[in-house]
């Protein structure tokens, strides 16, 4: 009765087989295409899909409208070349049940877009180390993954963060491409491609 309303967190679409404690989908591998990235909020205006990405490294609040209401959002993204799974913030002072509904959100998102036939390019996040637990859990073993450093490197305390948990995702992942966004660390090692903020494209002269 309660699954036909509206929204139930997305169960009345589909409930996936999860993995781990909190029973996380699983979004599969893939092999990266070169592409440009454009982020989420300009994607409904792209007129040539082709050779273009669309990744959620913006603010939350742009992109909170495809887990309200993700068929909305099928056919805008299918034709892209990749699209990220949703970047939904796991910050260290949220607390760990709001961090774990994000990494969550974020799953279902990305397996939801695969089963419709869109290629899904893993975004991993993590906060500490204790996040170590469960922030892996449905993601892919090889293939090609993204992150951000966008943020974490203002402070000595969060670029340690940061790396510890890139270190941490080369160790049990093991993917064979890295889609950096944002200045990577001298630390960070592995087969990355860097892409830049859109705004920075237009900087450049």
């Amino acid at each position: 009765m309660y699954r036909s309303q509206k929204n139930y967190e997305n169960l009345q679409r589909m409930i996936f087989d999860g993995v781990g404690e909190y029973g996380i989908p699983e979004i599969e591998p893939t092999t990266y295409k070169e592409c440009d990235f454009i982020p989420f909020n300009y994607a409904k205006g792209c007129k040539d899909k082709n050779g273009k990405g669309v990744h959620f490294f913006i603010d939350d609040y742009q992109f909170n409208r495809l887990w309200n209401a993700p068929d909305r959002y099928i056919d805008m993204l299918s034709g892209f070349t990749h699209v990220m799974s949703p970047d939904f913030s796991t910050y260290t002072d949220f607390p760990k049940a709001i961090q774990i509904y994000n990494h969550y959100r974020k799953h279902w998102i990305g397996t939801y877009l695969q089963m419709h036939g869109i290629d899904v390019i893993p975004t991993i996040s993590w906060s500490d180390k204790d996040s170590f637990e469960w922030c892996f859990d449905g993601e892919p073993i090889g293939g090609v993954v993204a992150v951000s450093s966008v943020g974490c490197m203002n402070s000595r305390k969060r670029k340690e963060l940061f790396t510890d948990g890139y270190r941490e995702m080369m160790d049990r992942l093991k993917p064979t491409t890295i889609i950096f966004y944002g200045n990577a660390p001298e630390e960070c090692e592995g087969n990355i491609v860097n892409i830049k903020a859109f705004q920075e494209k237009y900087r450049e002269v």
